[in-house]
């Protein structure tokens, strides 16, 4: 199952979520998370004219806040955040299939 981002994509196969990062600066490697170790997931669909997201939520951190919605990317996750990637509005069903196969695996 995958996911196009704006600048990525996630993938999942049942038990990892891959997070890869198309670079911006140095060379960010793919993020892999157990769907066991998630605590949570948030989801903002993107629409005409703001990109959305999904961000999933750690046990060893704090979940990044959303940018002021006046900035260029307001209304999300900084690009740093490594359990986010910001979506376009075509990607938002394949996103909430996404996220519905990870609470599955959750349990």
């Amino acid at each position: 199952m995958d996911v196009k981002g704006v600048l990525g994509r996630i993938s999942f196969d049942g038990e990892w979520i891959t997070i890869t990062k198309t670079p911006h600066g140095p060379k960010p490697a793919p993020v892999r998370i157990r769907a066991a170790d998630v605590t949570g997931s948030r989801f903002k669909p993107g629409n005409r004219l703001f990109h959305g997201y999904v961000q999933f939520l750690m046990p060893d951190s704090q979940p990044a806040p959303e940018k002021p919605t006046g900035s260029w990317g307001g209304g999300r996750p900084p690009y740093e955040d490594p359990y986010s990637l910001s979506i376009p509005r075509r990607s938002n069903e394949a996103a909430e299939r996404l996220i519905a196969a990870v609470e599955q695996a959750r349990g």
